[in-house]
């Protein structure tokens, strides 16, 4: 619909501000039901709503009854029908298109683009007969985590008035039913203290690291194993955090040579650290395969991202292969990281107290024959921004 279109600066910008995702941006639309051959109209809605709403749009004109959802359970993936109900009050508006999307709730990105006509095209809004029902019938595919459906009406680069501002987030996006199931559990990394601080090498081959629990990375959109494999490893002591990661790659390259530049649209690793576990404030840390360094500040999620903060991190990059050459096959590449404590964001305690817990995530970009892009994740994300606070997850020091 085109009421997005003013949005994509805004999500370029944020997708560029830091890491990106291969999984950012709307989903593909849900296939069509085949169109009706008139608009449906009833004297009433069915009694079997599973959403209730009777909130209205453009100065009363049009009531949003609700929705109902069959199956009302399905399995990520699978099919659902979502039937929507409206009634016309008064003589509706003309030249308005009808949108419906599924957003996640927390961050609002788009899960579900399912926009369409209005009963297959043959009932837009200005076709309503005024005291009647009726009914839009389509599917869309049961998101993998939960989702808001929301829905309205476009002309433009205008969205029809909702009327009750508890009705919709400031966006005249009308409020429907949720979607999806619960998510999985947060997953949890036990970290054990250093008896001795690992020599950044890149070889990862000291006792610090041996003792270290390693860990697979895995799908950052829908949790699945990947390959190629990557496995990282944390330890620490009083004054440092030590992260490692080992990366099979067939194909170790990288263009940026500076400080800060723009690692994330190319072969990474990255680390982020909430340490006061606040879901606002955090660090993200990055380390490409020729060892240079991004690092950033945020004093809320995607938002105030200051490139000024340097975190003091040193690091160390091994090549199992021939870096930039394209014509051969590498192993991989190995990176260890020294990240100092006392240069992080709202740390509770220095240094760290056993039993602390700070969110975290870690991350891989791999880029297939330069072009596709495939996010790896610690904890899986389920939606495509990297910066999805809510499903870091913990990071417990012993």
């Amino acid at each position: 619909m085109r009421p997005a279109l003013r949005l994509l600066p805004l999500l370029l910008l944020s997708l560029l501000s830091a890491c990106r995702d291969e999984q950012a941006g709307p989903k593909p639309r849900a296939k069509a039901l085949p169109p009706p051959a008139r608009l449906r109209v009833l004297d009433a809605a069915p009694a079997d709503l599973t959403y209730r709403a009777g909130t209205t749009f453009a100065g009363g004109a049009v009531r949003y009854l609700g929705t109902r959802v069959t199956p009302a359970v399905a399995a990520p993936g699978q099919p659902v029908q979502l039937a929507h109900y409206f009634e016309a009050l008064r003589a509706p508006p003309q030249g308005w298109e009808f949108f419906v999307h599924v957003v996640e709730p927390g961050s609002g990105q788009m899960l579900i683009n399912a926009d369409h006509g209005f009963a297959g095209g043959v009932g837009p809004l200005g076709s309503w007969p005024v005291g009647k029902v009726v009914e839009d019938v389509h599917t869309v595919a049961m998101p993998s985590i939960p989702g808001r459906v929301v829905l309205g009406f476009w002309r433009g680069e205008e969205r029809l008035a909702v009327d009750e501002p508890r009705a919709h987030a400031g966006d005249n996006r009308m409020f429907g039913p949720e979607l999806g199931g619960a998510l999985p559990p947060l997953p949890e990394y036990t970290m054990h203290r250093a008896a001795r601080p690992p020599v950044l090498d890149g070889e990862l081959e000291d006792e610090a690291w041996k003792a270290a629990t390693p860990v697979v990375l895995r799908g950052s959109f829908d949790g699945r194993a990947v390959s190629p494999r990557t496995e990282a490893r944390l330890t620490y002591d009083d004054q440092n955090l030590y992260v490692a990661f080992d990366v099979e790659d067939p194909d170790v390259w990288g263009t940026f040579r500076k400080q800060d530049e723009p690692l994330y649209t190319q072969e990474v690793v990255e680390v982020f650290l909430d340490a006061n576990a606040d879901g606002r404030t955090y660090n993200e840390l990055q380390v490409s395969p020729h060892n240079v360094h991004f690092d950033a500040y945020f004093p809320a999620r995607r938002q105030g991202m200051d490139l000024s903060w340097d975190s003091g991190m040193t690091s160390a990059v091994k090549v199992r292969g021939t870096l930039d050459e394209a014509s051969d096959r590498d192993e991989g590449w190995r990176v260890e990281m020294k990240i100092p404590l006392a240069r992080l964001a709202e740390v509770p305690h220095l240094p760290p107290n056993k039993g602390d817990r700070w969110r975290f995530n870690l991350y891989r970009l791999e880029h297939p024959e330069r072009r596709r892009e495939q996010g790896q994740s610690f904890s899986p994300l389920f939606v495509g921004d990297f910066h999805s606070l809510p499903r870091f997850g913990w990071l417990i020091f012993d």
